[in-house]
């Protein structure tokens, strides 16, 4: 029997989803709809449930079967394998698309198959939002249960903070709901814990009033670089007097411009215009300005990056210290004089992007609960690093993504050799695979989430039939 045909039996019938196998046009389409062309794997075929019922008919189904799977959502991830399994599974959960908004408790429940950008437009009819992801075509699961990071961390915390409920498939087929009065384990295992515990069908997260942001791209001659660096420093010491603000610089070489630039995103979530908080940035010349009031929805499609490319993703996180953003510039250029002898320049986006990441955001999470990233172990303020390329070829990957990886951890290296430099926490969601992201996280809660896979997953099913993703019995 023809390897697709035996995964077809597995799915049709009694599992009532709709099923899409490689000679059907929906299948082509749900490929292309991946945003990185490094995922689009080709699984035997993709299986598209209707309701948490049906993913548990699915999820006993396979585990019967002995057979792998992937779990995808809105597709976003930039790895291969993440939410994408070549000749295995693929459940696809974009028709649990759902949103319900409560507005007595301030709560909005979703699915795992809508975008940030539905959940802005249906909330900014009441004049909410939630601390959700920052693009908006981002799908809303892979962001949760990775922690996230938004534009309002400095006020909210991370996005996982923000969840006060999940309905999640176990790996026993039972569907169950988590929160921090009824499997709190669990609830608390699945801020930042990935895809180890289950197949989550539904989140449930504060929201609160939100009318209009400030905030808008900049983009500054590369000539300024050195004072971006000191900017972005200087904006990290004080951003929690300023909680509302929030600032990503980010180096990168542009094909239209043909060099390098700096981009920044600034947002006051407030509203407030020209805030102190930015006060030192406005110093900068600038070739482009879009900062204004306008909806969160709309700040959401300014930091749109572009689909159907290779990508390369690598983060570290250290101290907010001058001279390790400085060596991370200079590998950047480095980084980009590579690519330019290799490809058109056209070919190839970079981006070398530095986050404020003040020890101040872990308090926020400690207030909401907690989460299993260990940010709390931070003793000084900080800055997430992610070094990228973005490339047109399969070939051009594999050439970026040597290069990219030679680089990151030189600027680890550096980052070590200075006191405190090198932080242990590495976020999951900027991360590649050959990354050790869950042991980042620290002993303690490696334990922790170790307990919590055993309880409610003790056959490993999460960890061996669904092999996409940080795993944690791959952490000694």
């Amino acid at each position: 029997m023809h390897v697709g045909e035996s995964k077809t039996r597995l799915v049709v019938g009694a599992l009532c989803g709709l099923l899409l196998e490689a000679n059907d046009h929906q299948y082509q389409l749900s490929l292309d709809s991946y945003w990185s062309n490094t995922a689009k794997l080709k699984p035997a075929c993709i299986i598209r449930p209707e309701s948490s019922v049906q993913v548990a008919k699915i999820l006993e189904a396979l585990i019967h079967a002995n057979e792998s799977f992937a779990i995808r959502s809105g597709g976003h991830a930039p790895l291969a394998g993440t939410n994408n399994i070549y000749d295995g599974v693929t459940i696809d959960l974009s028709l649990l698309d759902s949103i319900q908004f409560e507005m007595i408790s301030e709560t909005v429940s979703f699915g795992p198959g809508v975008r940030w950008k539905h959940v802005y437009e249906e909330l900014g009819k009441y004049g909410y939002t939630v601390a959700g992801g920052r693009e908006i075509q981002t799908g809303v699961a892979g962001l949760l249960l990775g922690g996230g990071n938004s534009w309002f961390t400095g006020r909210k915390g991370f996005s996982c903070d923000n969840v006060v409920e999940y309905e999640i498939v176990v790996a026993d087929g039972s569907i169950i709901t988590a929160n921090d009065a009824t499997h709190a384990n669990l609830f608390r295992a699945l801020k930042g814990g990935s895809n180890n515990f289950g197949i989550v069908t539904k989140f449930t997260m504060k929201a609160f009033p939100c009318e209009l942001v400030w905030g808008g791209i900049t983009v500054t001659p590369k000539d300024y670089i050195q004072d971006a660096i000191r900017m972005t420093s200087n904006f990290t010491k004080k951003v929690m007097n300023y909680p509302d603000s929030s600032m990503i610089t980010n180096l990168s070489y542009i094909p239209d411009m043909k060099d390098i630039v700096v981009l920044a995103a600034l947002v006051e979530t407030r509203g407030v215009e020209n805030s102190p908080s930015f006060a030192e940035w406005a110093t900068l010349p600038k070739i482009l300005d879009t900062t204004k009031l306008k909806t969160h929805s709309e700040m959401g499609t300014e930091t749109y990056l572009s689909p159907n490319r290779y990508t390369t993703w690598f983060t570290i996180s250290f101290k907010n210290d001058q001279r390790i953003m400085t060596r991370a510039a200079e590998v950047h250029a480095r980084l980009v004089e590579d690519m330019k002898s290799f490809a058109s320049h056209d070919d190839f986006v970079t981006q070398c992007v530095f986050q404020p990441l003040p020890a101040a955001f872990a308090k926020h999470s400690v207030a909401a609960g907690g989460n299993v990233m260990g940010l709390q172990r931070n003793e000084s303020d900080g800055i997430l690093f992610m070094l990228n390329t973005m490339v047109k070829t399969a070939d051009l990957r594999e050439f970026a993504y040597a290069k990219v990886k030679a680089y990151i951890n030189e600027v680890r290296e550096f980052a070590a050799s200075i006191d405190g430099g090198l932080f242990e926490w590495v976020y999951l969601n900027y991360a590649d695979e050959t990354q050790d992201v869950l042991a980042g996280y620290g002993a303690e809660n490696v334990k922790f989430m170790k307990g919590v896979a055993e309880e409610y997953d003790p056959h490993q099913v999460f960890q061996n039939l669904c092999p996409g993703g940080f795993k944690l019995s791959k952490v000694d």
